[in-house]
């Protein structure tokens, strides 16, 4: 109880100060640079714009935490905004039906987290008509002409930064000639989401290191899912020293580990949810950097409505990645990415308000 009194006791006050972020020049570019800037959100819209938001899915804290920052941005300007989540990242028949549902709609906008980063390739334009999107947290292919024609700005860190900060911290652990250390890594979807850049960050940070990855378990980001995969590494392996993975893989490792007396394992998690959260706060994960989920969503929906405003805007933004750890939790880093602990998925809101 006392951890969720200190979770919702940081999120009651936002900072009307301007954010730090990252924006990258050129926008949307492999080669781009990113630079720090001082950001400041909008207060109000001039009309209540149809926004319409479609999530790969809303199962874990993370996604939620978007949600909630989406919603609270669009309560406090005025705008209508409808959400839709496709269920997981194998649902893309049903991500495209949702654009079609925003489409019939009538919105101004489409905030997308994409399922798949090159399903839409050629297929915009036949799904959306001419709505404006605006790409966060999950990427797409820039290089596809049909994309580059509806893509007006994004939202979202490199991935491949969110992996290499796992890395990093372990290899700072276990540098080279110090001993050897065994790593099961569960990162996720294999194909989707930012599973493909997370391991090459990982991969690139432990190169130099005494990190080695002895095996590697793929699959969706659900519970029943992750336990599977570390029933099946406890059978199959004794001399695990890590287990590093998304947030799912490691808040089922806490209970996962605990239910089969394994003491000898520690815990890493490559982003932050409520349940890494509440294991960094009780030492059983020791390290998770943080993209700022809420700040990300905040940041979208600002965006958005500076576009459709025509003011002016960053095309191509980031939050700043917070390392954190048992010792290092600042209040301020969770409060940008954890949404409070009473929030559940909301998935409309007009005239100031939120609805179920």
């Amino acid at each position: 109880m006392r951890i969720l009194f200190f979770i919702f006791i940081i999120f009651s006050a936002q900072s009307a100060f301007a954010l730090e972020v990252i924006s990258y020049q050129p926008p949307f570019q492999t080669d781009k640079k990113p630079t720090k800037i001082q950001y400041t959100l909008l207060t109000s819209a001039t009309k209540p714009w149809k926004v319409c938001a479609v999530y790969p899915h809303l199962k874990d804290s993370y996604w939620l935490s978007i949600n909630y920052g989406m919603v609270e941005q669009a309560k406090k300007l005025g705008i209508t905004l409808k959400v839709f989540e496709a269920g997981g990242y194998s649902n893309l028949e049903k991500q495209q039906s949702q654009l079609r549902a925003c489409r019939r709609w009538g919105a101004d906008a489409i905030i997308l987290g994409t399922v798949d980063a090159h399903a839409y390739n050629g297929k915009l334009s036949a799904l959306i008509g001419n709505i404006p999107v605006f790409l966060m947290t999950n990427d797409i292919d820039f290089t596809d002409p049909d994309i580059r024609k509806h893509i007006k700005a994004k939202v979202g860190v490199d991935w491949y930064e969110m992996g290499k900060a796992a890395g990093t911290y372990l290899a700072k652990q276990h540098p080279k000639g110090s001993g050897k250390v065994r790593i099961a890594w569960l990162p996720g979807p294999q194909l989707r989401g930012g599973t493909k850049p997370v391991t090459k960050g990982f991969k690139a940070a432990i190169a130099n290191s005494d990190v080695e990855i002895v095996t590697t378990l793929w699959d969706d980001n659900s519970k029943e899912l992750q336990r599977n995969l570390l029933q099946q590494l406890f059978s199959d392996y004794k001399n695990i020293d890590y287990i590093v993975g998304g947030a799912v893989a490691a808040e089922v490792a806490i209970s996962e580990l605990r239910t089969n007396h394994i003491t000898n394992m520690k815990i890493i998690s490559t982003y932050l949810s409520h349940g890494v959260y509440r294991g960094l706060r009780r030492h059983k994960i020791l390290f998770a950097p943080t993209d700022n989920m809420v700040e990300q969503a905040r940041l979208s929906i600002d965006q958005t409505v500076r576009y459709l405003e025509k003011k002016p805007m960053e095309l191509d933004i980031a939050p700043l990645i917070t390392d954190l750890t048992p010792q290092h939790l600042p209040a301020a880093a969770i409060r940008n990415s954890l949404s409070p602990a009473g929030f559940r998925p909301s998935f409309y809101v007009n005239n100031h308000h939120i609805s179920r």
